[in-house]
């Protein structure tokens, strides 16, 4: 009988261990709010509590935008306005490509894109991404299949809701069609198997805080698995119910600055943020631009000067010391603000050579090395 007991309290153990065990990057949910329960907010924000990400790998993503065309691509010039190949000069762009105005939709830009990205390390693309079928969702299509060959990582970037009364049930069609269609594309960016995408500031200001818990929950159900939201905004209302927190662009708080300001603002802006996320043990992601000019399609506009690279240079110096988890570059391909680091005829590859050295140097700690701070206790 002892023998019998011991084999029970054997398959018992190796039960609950299986049970417990976590995958690297994540902890176990947790409690889970039951089928067709709308939690208050209080209520969604301690369940979220659970969600805990550990020794989440140090990746560089750009923000990249598809929605570029071409009379050959698309009919018509789309977000190319005034292109004058001879001069060199395209009327709604700050700058003007090396490769020239190109087509989002053809699949040697995209090849080149990813080409160009991954070997001057950066790990993978948050594509814009607005509604289901139209041309953004379209080039995500053609971008997931070249992405997965060259095994680089796709996710979107979630720009609107379109407001409106009926912001809860566009949210989760988007998010579900979103998840359904990419979700399990090899490509996809995955944390711990569970597909991760960004939110776009828009669509926080879409959607009232109160309204997430009925979103998020809905989405669960329906899609049958989990997924990661990465929120815009450093607040700790987000922190809290998100699974990461980020900003899109700092130019605001850097026009003005002189590269010794920059750095200092750097300095402090990107450690609180980074605490902030490892407070709660959420992903943490800080943001680095090259400069930002949007003064030819707005006006007045805002200008923050790259300072021939010097603004690049130190904003990812400061990065990598705040060690967050990911570091986001603004931007890829934002040409109408120009916030790009995609060559240029003004700079060349300048900031692709500042890319390669600095990520190299945020990727000699596989992990981020700040620790996450103990679970809360529930009151």
């Amino acid at each position: 009988m002892k023998s019998m007991a011991k084999v029970v309290s054997a398959i018992i153990g190796l039960v609950l261990a299986a049970a417990c065990a976590t995958r690297v990057g994540e902890k176990p949910a947790g409690p889970v709010i039951a089928e067709g329960v709308k939690p208050t907010l209080s209520e969604f924000a301690k369940s979220q509590a659970a969600r805990r990400y550990f020794r989440v790998p140090h990746k560089v993503f750009a923000f990249y935008y598809t929605w570029y065309g071409t009379p050959e691509g698309h009919g018509q010039w789309t977000h190319w306005e005034g292109v004058n190949t001879e001069k060199k000069e395209i009327a709604s762009s700050t700058h003007y490509p090396a490769l020239g105005a190109y087509d989002s939709y053809d699949p040697q830009v995209i090849e080149q894109h990813i080409t160009l990205a991954k070997s001057h390390g950066v790990d993978g693309f948050i594509c814009t991404w607005w509604r289901q079928r139209d041309i953004h969702d379209q080039a995500l299509q053609k971008v997931l299949e070249i992405a997965a060959k060259k095994k680089f990582e796709v996710t979107i970037y979630w720009e609107t809701t379109r407001g409106g009364d009926d912001t809860i049930k566009r949210a989760v069609s988007d998010v579900l069609y979103v998840l359904e269609k990419y979700g399990s594309h090899p490509a996809f960016l995955k944390i711990g198997g569970k597909p991760v995408l960004f939110v776009y500031g828009r669509v926080m200001g879409e959607v009232r805080a109160d309204q997430w818990p009925e979103i998020i929950t809905t989405i669960r159900e329906r899609y049958g698995k989990d997924f990661l939201l990465i929120a815009d905004g450093y607040k700790e209302s987000n922190a809290d119910i998100f699974d990461g927190i980020h900003i899109y662009n700092p130019a605001g708080q850097l026009k003005g600055k002189s590269p010794d300001e920059m750095r200092t603002w750097g300095r402090e802006s990107y450690a609180a943020a980074v605490r902030m996320a490892k407070n709660r043990a959420r992903i943490s992601c800080v943001t680095v631009i090259p400069g930002y000019d949007d003064t030819k399609i707005r006006k007045p506009g805002l200008r923050t000067e790259r300072h021939d690279g010097q603004t690049y240079g130190v904003l990812w110096e400061e990065a990598i010391a705040a060690d967050p988890d990911w570091i986001l570059l603004t931007s890829w391909n934002e040409w109408h603000e120009g916030s790009e680091i995609e060559p240029s005829l003004e700079d060349g590859d300048k900031y692709l050579t500042l890319t390669d050295k600095y990520a190299a140097q945020f990727k000699k700690h596989p992990t981020s090395r700040i620790k996450v701070a103990p679970a809360r206790k529930s009151p």
